[in-house]
C-alpha cells in the first residue's frame, strides 16, 4: 500500500481579485522507500501541494475537493489532535530555509531533543520545561547518534552549539537529522539544498539517499532543479500551473519525455559540455492563476499545440512506463 496517495486535490486561495487555483486536480503516489521528485517552475503549485498534504493550508486558502491519504487515513478529515501527532513524527518536512526549522535562541541539540521527546516520550509539564528540568539522557544520546549519522563532526560538542554557529552545509544536515529523528514514514523535502555549494549539495544528496534507503522512508522531494531529480529520485512528477503534466520513472522521463512541457524544461538546462550553445528560453509566461485557461495549461507556449488543446485540459495518457497529459500521446497510439 502507498504511504501517500493524493486523488483529485484542489487547493484554492480567495483574494479580492478572485480565486487563485494554486493546485487544480492533481494525483500522485509515493511508495515506502521511494523518492519521488515533484518538479516544475516557480508558481506551479509544488509548495502548496506540500502544505496541503500536511493539512496546513490556512485562510484565505482552502481545499474544496480531493483526498490526501497517508497510510490509508484521509489527512484532510483528521482532527487537530491526530494531526499534531503526525507532524514531525510520522510525517516530517525539510525546509529550504533553516530559519523556518530552527529557533536561533536555542541550541541545535536542544531543539532536536525536544522534537524527539515530544513524539516519543510524551508531553512534559510546562514548568519543568521552563526550568530546564525535562532533559532526558536517552533522548540526548539518540540526537547525538543522529547528528553523527548525518556526518556532523564532533556531534557531542555541536549538540550545544546554536544555529548561527553551523555552516550552511552543516545546518542543512541538522535539518535532515531533525526530519529523520523520529523515523518518519514520509518526508516532504521542499528544495532543501537550494543555494548550497555544488560539492556540498552532492554530499548531502548522497547522504540523504543512503539514509532514507536504510530507513525505508517515503520521500516527496520538491524542486525546480532537474539535475537534482536525476541524481536522487526514483520517479518524477512534473507540474505546471497547478496540473500534473507527466509522471514516470526518472530515467525514462529525463531520457524520453512525452510531454512538450517536460521537453522544454530539459532544453532549458545549460549544457556544461556545450558552453558555446545558446540557452533555450521558453516563450511566454505561466498562466495567470486567477484566470487559468480551460484548455491545456501549456497550450499558449507549446509549439505543438492545435485547436483541440484549447478546448479542455487533456487527461493523462499512458505511454509505456510514463503518463503524459498531452493529446499528442493519444494520437500517437491511434
Amino acid at each position: 500500500m502507498s504511504v501517500l496517495r493524493i486523488d483529485d486535490l484542489h487547493t484554492y486561495f480567495e483574494t479580492r481579485s478572485g480565486t487563485v487555483h494554486a493546485v487544480d486536480g492533481i494525483d500522485l503516489e509515493v511508495e515506502p522507500g521511494e523518492i519521488v521528485g515533484l518538479v516544475g517552475e516557480s508558481g506551479s503549485g509544488k509548495s502548496v501541494t506540500a502544505d496541503s498534504i500536511m493539512n496546513l493550508v490556512e485562510p484565505p486558502g482552502h481545499i474544496p475537493r480531493g483526498t490526501v491519504e497517508y497510510d490509508g487515513r484521509d489527512v484532510l478529515s483528521l482532527p487537530e489532535s491526530e494531526l499534531a501527532d503526525l507532524w514531525g513524527g510520522e510525517i516530517s518536512r525539510i525546509f529550504q530555509d533553516p530559519g523556518e526549522a530552527f529557533n536561533p535562541t536555542q541550541t541545535v541539540g536542544r531543539q532536536l531533543h525536544d522534537v524527539l521527546r515530544s513524539h516519543r516520550h510524551g508531553s512534559v509539564h510546562p514548568l519543568k520545561r521552563a526550568l530546564g528540568l525535562d532533559h532526558d539522557a536517552a533522548c540526548r544520546e539518540q540526537v547525538v547518534e543522529m547528528l553523527d549519522a548525518v556526518d556532523i563532526p564532533n556531534p557531542e560538542e555541536r549538540y550545544s552549539d546554536y544555529p548561527h554557529e553551523f555552516s550552511g552545509g552543516m545546518i542543512q544536515r541538522a535539518m535532515i537529522a531533525m526530519a529523520l529523528l523520529c523515523d518518519p514514514a514520509l518526508v516532504l523535502a521542499d528544495e532543501p539544498t537550494t543555494g548550497l555549494d555544488v560539492s556540498i549539495e552532492r554530499q548531502i544528496l548522497t547522504l540523504f539517499k543512503d539514509l532514507v534507503e536504510e530507513m525505508n522512508t517515503a520521500v516527496l522531494w520538491i524542486t525546480h532543479d532537474l539535475s537534482v531529480v536525476a541524481k536522487l529520485c526514483d520517479r518524477v512528477v512534473v507540474m505546471y500551473a497547478g496540473k500534473v503534466m507527466e509522471v514516470g520513472p526518472t530515467d525514462a522521463v529525463l531520457s524520453s519525455p512525452k510531454n512538450p512541457y517536460t521537453r522544454a524544461l530539459l532544453q532549458s538546462i545549460p549544457r556544461h559540455d556545450r558552453p558555446d550553445e545558446d540557452l533555450f528560453v521558453m516563450e511566454g509566461d505561466v498562466p495567470d492563476p486567477l484566470n487559468r485557461p480551460s484548455g491545456c495549461r501549456f497550450a499558449d507556449r507549446c509549439p505543438e499545440a492545435h485547436e483541440r488543446c484549447l478546448d479542455a485540459h487533456p487527461p493523462r495518457y499512458e505511454a509505456g512506463e510514463q503518463e503524459s497529459a498531452c493529446y499528442l500521446v493519444a494520437e500517437a497510439d491511434e
